[in-house]
């Protein structure tokens, strides 16, 4: 038991010692803006998963809290003097940001019913949990308001695919320690497994986790690295003293001992895309698979995805992965046809959206995709405030793309774009939507804007993005 509490103990000293690590690496970075990269990052990969402290009154103290207050105190410090922009005009972004703060609070307000299914008590949400999930909201999109505000440049666009080449570079050696000796270093540095350890065993071998608290996620931050290596390889651009020619096949080979099939493809079919499709077809695949997974849910509730020939393809290829991906089918339509009975604001917290046995109370719930997750306790409208959001991202960068004259800068641009519609697009399976994605989103749509607003002033500020002029990357 003493053992127990003193890891617990240092999983919380992680925690509250980041914002100190946080600022040293943005006193020891290049320029801020690496800095801002480098500890969003940094804090995903190497934060404990699971821990937590809560006082009354605030926010919980988590990975995600502490990375976003972090880079916040650090862009403060640091970033104070820096030439920031943003979106001077009210738009359809401003609208979504609106709903994702409001939404939470109507579905509040609609839910104050008790609930009793079998011997199971599940409570009325009241105005607390308003106010609560409104400033959950707001610290979750901390690095999407950052990354808007202060990643709009070339520079930056390079910036975060070479710190997230490095990255994958660096995490590939604690990954391929697990993929020989079982995922066990969560355990060994911070005293506890953060999921059962059953899911990390795969094909008879480990799929590893290191400090990422799934598999999945692990496997998924490793296929952007490749991406990003891919994008520097075609713009021959080194990674320090490495050639990327070298890193890319190095990350890819890492990738497939990871065991996971979805990430697997991404990487393949994604980096086949970066090297050898013109960037404006790797924005169409981009807003494609945006467009999809705005989509999904209609297309879901409609009948009109063709998941028993999904299912029997994967079967073909591997038995046990496809009953798992039949297995969330029947368990989407379940949490679906709960999720219609509430279907404009949802059913809120306290697992109301989940479904029970009528007689034992006993959850028969799993969830796995973020968008159910979203339409059962926010409803349509806190589905499409969410990846409304992260998807205009997406369909801002397209629109502004050919505003890009700079071959080098159109690669770098459009990888940055399809990572992040595949980071929307896994969201549909996996629940993973982390601080890194909406820095990445935000980042995204700052770059797209700082061209739009370069258009309208006919000014181009000398660190922007160069319509009209070839860089030099």
């Amino acid at each position: 038991m003493l053992a127990e509490h003193h890891q617990t103990f240092i999983a919380l000293a992680a925690l509250f010692l980041w914002p100190i690590v946080s600022l040293c690496i943005f006193a020891s970075a290049k320029n801020p803006s690496r800095g801002l990269i480098s500890t969003v990052l940094a804090a995903q990969l190497l934060l404990p998963v699971g821990a937590a402290l809560k006082f009354p009154m605030i926010p919980q103290i988590d990975k995600v809290t502490i990375t976003n207050f972090s880079a916040l105190l650090g862009c403060m410090i640091f970033m104070r003097g820096k030439a920031a922009g943003g979106s001077s005009r009210f738009g359809l972004i401003e609208i979504l940001l609106l709903m994702c703060v409001i939404g939470p609070i109507i579905t509040s307000e609609l839910n104050g019913d008790n609930i009793v299914i079998g011997g199971r008590f599940l409570p009325g949400v009241g105005l607390y949990d308003a106010l609560s999930a409104a400033e959950s909201v707001l610290i979750v999109l901390i690095p999407f308001f950052l990354g808007r505000r202060f990643l709009r440049t070339t520079e930056d666009c390079r910036s975060i695919l070479l710190i997230l080449t490095f990255a994958g570079l660096c995490y590939s050696i604690p990954l391929l320690f697990e993929i020989r000796f079982s995922p066990q270093l969560h355990f060994w540095v911070y005293g506890y497994y953060p999921s059962e350890f059953i899911q990390a065993m795969r094909e008879g071998g480990y799929r590893p986790m290191v400090f990422m608290g799934h598999g999945l996620l692990a496997a998924f931050l490793l296929m952007t690295s490749l991406l990003a290596a891919t994008a520097l390889w075609r713009n021959r651009l080194r990674i320090g003293n490495m050639s990327p020619s070298i890193v890319a096949p190095y990350l890819a080979l890492v990738l497939l001992l990871c065991k996971s099939m979805g990430a697997l493809i991404y990487g393949f079919l994604g980096s086949l895309l970066i090297l050898f499709s013109r960037p404006k077809t790797q924005l169409r695949i981009a807003t494609f698979l945006v467009t999809l997974s705005l989509m999904y849910p209609l297309l879901r509730s409609f009948d009109l995805i063709p998941t028993t020939t999904i299912i029997d393809i994967a079967k073909s290829a591997d038995q046990e992965r496809g009953e798992s991906l039949q297995f969330r089918f029947v368990n989407e339509d379940k949490l679906l046809q709960r999720a219609f009975e509430r279907p404009f604001f949802g059913w809120g917290r306290y697992g109301r959206s989940r479904v029970y046995d009528a007689d034992s109370g006993k959850d028969l719930s799993v969830t796995d995709g973020r968008w159910i997750i979203d339409i059962g306790q926010f409803g349509l409208f806190g589905f499409l405030a969410e990846f409304g959001l992260l998807s205009m991202c997406v369909y801002r960068a397209t629109l502004a793309f050919r505003l890009i004259r700079s071959a080098k800068d159109q690669v770098t641009f459009a990888a940055l774009a399809l990572i992040v519609s595949l980071n929307i697009f896994d969201l549909l399976p996996n629940s993973g939507l982390l601080p890194w994605t909406w820095l990445l989103s935000g980042a995204l749509l700052g770059q797209a804007e700082a061209l739009a607003l370069a258009r309208r002033s006919s000014q181009l500020p000398s660190n922007a993005i160069r319509p009209a002029a070839i860089s030099n990357a």
